[in-house]
């Protein structure tokens, strides 16, 4: 047992008593004991396979199975076997490489110590503004629209939607650079709404405390602008500009508040589970509520069974945040989108009641569903999910169970 074993480069992180190994490009990550980290150090420093064991014998104080880890490491891909890997999806669309384009060294300053100073006194000055002079804080029925005509409006809060959304995961981005890891775009939704996100899996080849930069860097760009915006306004500037100011504030804001919800897999969830040192806390919230209303089948028991410790601690409380969120997305939604959505479509119906021979009619139909169609697709998207796993749900409660006797 002398031949040597070619590894991809893979990253080893010490978390507690375990270490989380994975390969970046392939964006695969697990968590193994210590003495497995020992083994593959050796292996990517040139040892043999029994130089390797000799080393993790001695740290773990008894004979390791190297030939047979090293055969777990090549299950995971883990093996260098001269073929390039490819990161698997983790949204419906999205890029299929890790971008890089500006160098670490030259957006680093912009995510130090400093510069984190100034995003919180911005968050400060935000929540200022908004206490000390209410009148800038959004009202969505009128601030959502720039201008008298409600369809052109409407048409303008498109690009400026995805304008912040843009920024925001740009921030993820240059955030991630800032660290010295690579990242990539892709739409999903979350719930009924499209949205961008930014895939930072490869923020877990570096120590927990290197992680937060990347998880709140889209959050940092969001108050910036959000202060800057405000500042403008309190300036009192024309009309026009104070009209396009708001919409914008409208838009920044109902974005930073998206992001606090915890129970979405937003920023701030991922901030709460690297916190935590959770490995999987949305699969054992969902399986921890199973249980509780009596639904966990015997193989979810086992899968329950084998969770993380830091997992199943803040699964116990997190099951019934995620619950209660829904209360909280519903405000959300009542407060600030459809008071949009109520006037888009009154607009819309007075066109509408004109007649399809009208110009009117179709250039308030083109507008509401210019607006809508996002939103409308995504919930189409929920209900087919939805659907698909009401029906695997059906079809296994019919699989006939075998008969003693």
């Amino acid at each position: 047992m002398t031949q040597t074993v070619r590894l991809r480069p893979l990253s080893l992180v010490e978390e507690g008593e375990e270490v989380l190994v994975g390969d970046p490009e392939s964006g695969t990550f697990i968590t193994i004991p210590a003495v497995g980290g020992v083994v593959i150090t050796a292996l990517q420093r040139g040892a043999t396979t029994e130089e390797a064991a000799r080393e993790a014998e001695a740290f773990a104080g008894e004979p390791v199975d190297v030939p047979s880890f090293v055969e777990v490491l090549q299950e995971l891909g883990f093996v260098d076997d001269g073929e390039q890997q490819e990161a698997p999806k983790t949204a419906p669309i999205q890029g299929r490489r890790w971008l890089a384009g500006v160098r670490e060294e030259h957006v680093r300053p912009f995510f130090g110590p400093v510069a984190w100073t100034i995003y919180a006194a911005c968050a400060v000055f935000c929540l200022a503004v908004f206490v000390l002079e209410p009148r800038l804080f959004p009202k969505p029925g009128e601030d959502a629209f720039v201008m008298a005509d409600i369809g052109l409006s409407a048409l303008l809060l498109v690009p400026f939607s995805m304008a912040s959304m843009a920024l925001h995961e740009a921030g993820h981005w240059l955030a991630a650079r800032a660290i010295g890891i690579r990242s990539r775009f892709g739409v999903d939704r979350r719930m009924m709404l499209l949205v961008f996100e930014t895939d930072l899996t490869q923020v877990w080849s570096v120590p927990r405390r290197r992680r937060y930069g990347p998880l709140l860097g889209g959050m940092a760009i969001d108050v910036v602008t959000l202060a800057i915006l405000l500042g403008i306004r309190l300036t009192g500037p024309p009309e026009p500009v104070d009209a396009t100011l708001a919409v914008w504030v409208f838009v920044k804001l109902t974005g930073l508040l998206w992001q606090c919800m915890i129970f979405m897999r937003t920023d701030l969830y991922a901030v709460l589970v690297n916190w935590l040192g959770c490995r999987n806390l949305w699969e054992v919230k969902s399986l921890m509520l199973r249980r509780a209303f009596g639904r966990l089948t015997p193989a979810q028991a086992e899968e329950l069974a084998a969770a993380a410790p830091a997992d199943i601690r803040a699964a116990k409380w997190f099951r019934w945040v995620w619950l209660a969120g829904f209360a909280g997305v519903l405000a959300w939604f009542w407060f600030l989108l459809l008071p949009v959505v109520v006037t888009v479509l009154e607009w819309t119906a007075e066109g509408l009641a004109l007649g399809p021979l009208t110009a009117t009619f179709w250039y308030r139909l083109l507008c509401a569903t210019l607006l809508l169609g996002p939103e409308t697709l995504a919930a189409a998207m929920a209900v087919v999910h939805w659907a698909g796993r009401l029906r695997a749900a059906r079809g296994r409660a019919r699989v006939p169970q075998p008969q003693e006797g």
